[in-house]
């Protein structure tokens, strides 16, 4: 749903209408989301791998690390328009970030995308059985997915200003930002 080809097609189809798509967008991802975490929580079994001893340390950095990623991007993100409820008020359905533009600040200039590495962070920092497991690896290659798919999206939107975004800051890791640093 989120690539340019179906938004494409349906901004063209919708007219106006089109800035209900986000949040009829984010009602589906939750309603196709919510049966898939309720089964693979049906399927509990034995963990395993638990996060205790030595390994809480890292348990908790992964904790911390995701939940400053989220607040981090909440700072530069309207959450409004990630929802959706901006569209309905006639505000604009480009980019989330505060102003509809490239922000390279903050966060964002370590990370392009501080949520969605938030989400993948939290998901491992948790015990695992091999239901967990399963759906970890999925919610993951799904995560990484969408974003490969709005990252073609966002280059059609913004052109050479993001694809110079992409060149200076790191997907999910911020190993660009490191490279800077360390760097004579």
């Amino acid at each position: 749903m989120i690539s340019e080809t179906v938004t494409g097609f349906l901004k063209a189809r919708l007219g106006d209408s089109f800035r209900f798509y986000r949040l009829f967008f984010n009602s589906i991802a939750l309603l196709t989301i919510i049966p898939v975490l309720w089964y693979s929580h049906s399927l509990r079994q034995e963990a395993i791998f638990r996060w205790e001893g030595v390994w809480l340390v890292p348990q908790y950095l992964l904790l911390a690390c995701g939940v400053l990623l989220a607040v981090a991007g909440g700072r530069h993100y309207s959450l409004g328009q990630f929802v959706g409820i901006s569209q309905l008020r006639g505000a604009s359905s480009g980019g989330l970030a505060t102003g509809g533009g490239i922000d390279s600040s903050g966060v964002l200039g370590l990370v392009r995308h501080p949520w969605y590495t938030a989400v993948v962070l939290l998901l491992w920092a948790r015990d695992m059985d091999m239901a967990a497991l399963a759906g970890n690896c999925v919610l993951t290659v799904y995560i990484v997915v969408g974003t490969l798919l709005e990252e073609r999206k966002l280059v059609h939107e913004f052109g050479d200003a993001y694809r110079n975004y992409q060149r200076r800051v790191s997907m999910f890791v911020p190993l660009k930002w490191i490279r800077r640093r360390i760097a004579p």
